[in-house]
């Protein structure tokens, strides 16, 4: 897998991990002062920003909210594996929260905006986690080079022409 390094849209997709880091943090905050007192894992009709919560599901926003706004005001790579795996957590998240959604395994207290607004942050995220990635100047031109060379046998490979 080839992945871009020290791409020129880096920093807005740097900047979208953030934002979305931070609505999870607000999201989670929000949630847990409405959620005060109510068991763990209910499934009561409590919303946050418009989404189902309870306390397990504002406290795991927090706590993933704090981990990718600080990934993404630290940088330097660090939010580059930060938002990929988030990213492919979140998409994960919201497949399985499909899934379960009518069921007693729906911990986390999702409905279908919820399993929708995962997959629009994990897609963000592993946006912003493919186009993070940071390196040195000859590390960035090493890999354009690797990404616009032909292979041997490729059957779309531009091949020189011989003068006769």
């Amino acid at each position: 897998m080839h992945l871009p390094v020290n791409h020129r849209l880096r920093p807005q997709w740097r900047f979208l991990a953030g934002l979305s880091g931070a609505y999870l943090l607000v999201f989670g905050i929000v949630g847990a002062i409405r959620t005060a007192g109510e068991p763990f894992f209910s499934r009561g009709d409590t919303e946050a920003l418009g989404l189902k919560t309870n306390p397990a599901f504002a406290w795991l926003s927090i706590i993933v909210g704090v981990v990718v706004l600080g990934g993404a005001i630290i940088g330097r790579n660090i939010d580059h594996f930060i938002n990929i795996w988030a990213g492919g957590v979140f998409m994960l998240a919201g497949l399985i929260m499909l899934t379960v959604m009518q069921t007693s395994a729906n911990k986390l207290n999702f409905e279908i905006s919820t399993c929708v607004v995962s997959f629009i942050l994990g897609t963000i995220m592993l946006i912003a986690g493919m186009y993070g990635k940071v390196g040195t100047p000859a590390e960035s031109i090493a890999e354009e080079v690797l990404r616009h060379s032909t292979r041997p046998g490729d059957k779309f490979a531009v091949k020189p022409h011989a003068n006769k």
